[in-house]
């Protein structure tokens, strides 16, 4: 499968399962949303605490799992990954991209000052994947 036809699989979708690395290569799965933007990158809110989010720190190789409603067909996006700073201020530039994210993702907040509180609260960061490499099964 070519990378594009992967992508193009994905780019309307919205929840997937990441798999990251653990310590002792093992790989740990999280079920996330995320979003690929115009870019080609693929975004995803995480929070500092999270296993997912050392194993970056560690390791900033992830495998992005997309499945058909049906299950049939799925894709898997491979890619390199940086993480933004964790959200410290509700007007920062993380928090400013965590909000593009969530209107990519789910439209407009019915409270944005309320939603800008709970990223720093949260913690929150954003993961941003390169895709590299597809592969998967498209099926018909």
């Amino acid at each position: 499968m070519e990378l594009s036809d992967a992508l193009e699989f994905v780019r309307y979708r919205r929840s997937g399962v990441l798999a990251t690395l653990k310590r002792d290569g093992r790989p740990q799965l999280s079920n996330i949303s995320f979003a690929l933007g115009d870019d080609g990158i693929i975004r995803i809110s995480v929070t500092d605490r999270r296993a997912k989010t050392a194993n970056l720190r560690r390791d900033p190789r992830a495998s992005l799992h997309v499945s058909r409603d049906d299950f049939w067909a799925y894709a898997v996006i491979e890619g390199d990954v940086e993480l933004t700073p964790t959200a410290a201020d509700p007007h920062d530039a993380t928090v400013e991209q965590l909000v593009a994210y969530y209107r990519s993702v789910a439209g407009e907040h019915d409270d944005w000052d309320d939603y800008r509180r709970a990223m720093v609260a949260d913690r929150r960061l954003l993961v941003l994947l390169t895709p590299t490499h597809g592969y998967g099964m498209l099926g018909t």
